[in-house]
């Protein structure tokens, strides 16, 4: 049953009750398949979230700063094109400079749904936002996005509904799960609705294997450091010496594929269950996959989405999108 609260004055918490991940059943379960594999939701403990935020700054990780200069510079068309008295509804839970950008730039916005399933961070977020933008009516939403959700009333009426997906978060699902996301988009975006979605572009091998690989191996320690967590949260004695990052463009899949590999035959003990390793055997942490235009469009029209505007970096190297209801 749902639950509505009040957590600050401008805040209220619409509590669907998602179900708790389980680490320790996911961490095992992702170790006994071959190949062996680990959920990249994982990734975002405190530490992890420190070191992403590192990552975002390298010179090599294109992804973010490509991503705010076409929100920089095309803010007033990607306005015009959503239109006044937007109701924004984010997948995920933003507090970051891209939502913050986007809430500046609208048309008089009348509210602002976030929804995430981890609910501390979703309500702490949600009240910093309600306390920048007092006259945006901010209703966060715990929930697992992944399926469809209910959606609060704004008390204002709004225009339309606009789901907001920034970053390059589409691509860590695989290809049926992409289009699966973006047909729940669909549902919630509701007759009339939009998606500003953003949308990693395909480029060369180099430049795209040398973000997942940078010098300073910023993303070598975000990539193990999901086995400290399984230490410190799951009595796991990894030794993390005996692993190697390694990050790899699949032309084929069009995608990096981000690995660990075992340095030596070993045995590792997780939660009271013993998981073996041969030399060179790999967890696959994460895919990242890159679109075509044409690629991503043919998704999205599938799920019910037509595209209507790209904009890019002055590179190319990324795009936001703009997708209106067929």
């Amino acid at each position: 049953m749902q639950e509505a609260t009040k957590t600050a004055a401008t805040v209220r918490l619409l509590d669907l009750h998602p179900p708790a991940s389980n680490f320790a059943r996911d961490v095992l379960t992702g170790l006994s398949d071959s190949p062996k594999w680990m959920s990249p939701m994982y990734f975002y403990d405190a530490e992890g979230s420190r070191l992403f935020d590192l990552i975002t700054e390298l010179p090599e990780y294109y992804p973010t700063r490509a991503e705010l200069e076409i929100m920089g510079a095309f803010m007033p068309q990607i306005a015009a094109r959503v239109g006044p008295r937007a109701c924004v509804i984010e997948f995920g839970s933003g507090s970051g400079l891209k939502t913050r950008q986007l809430l500046q730039g609208l048309d008089r916005p009348v509210a602002y749904v976030p929804v995430e399933i981890s609910r501390d961070h979703l309500v702490a977020s949600a009240s910093e936002l309600a306390a920048e933008f007092p006259a945006i009516e901010v209703l966060p939403v715990c929930a697992d996005f992944t399926a469809p959700f209910e959606l609060p009333e704004p008390d204002a009426h709004q225009a339309r509904n606009l789901v907001f997906f920034p970053g390059s978060t589409i691509g860590n699902f695989a290809t049926a799960e992409a289009g699966q996301l973006l047909e729940v988009m669909h549902t919630e975006a509701g007759p009339g609705g939009a998606l500003l979605i953003g949308v990693d572009l395909r480029k060369d091998r180099s430049t795209v294997e040398a973000a997942y690989n940078d010098d300073a191996g910023v993303t070598a320690r975000f990539n193990l450091n999901l086995l400290e967590r399984i230490n410190r949260e799951l009595g796991a004695n990894f030794d993390l010496a005996a692993f190697e990052h390694r990050a790899d463009w699949n032309a084929e899949a069009g995608r990096i594929e981000m690995r660990l590999i075992s340095g030596r035959s070993q045995t590792v003990a997780v939660d009271g269950e013993t998981v073996e390793f041969e030399v060179g055997e790999t967890i696959l942490t994460e895919y990242s996959h890159k679109y075509e235009l044409s690629e991503f469009a043919e998704l999205a029209a599938r799920a019910g989405w037509r595209v209507e505007q790209v904009w890019t970096d002055a590179e190319a190297l990324f795009s936001v999108q703009f997708l209106a209801r067929d």
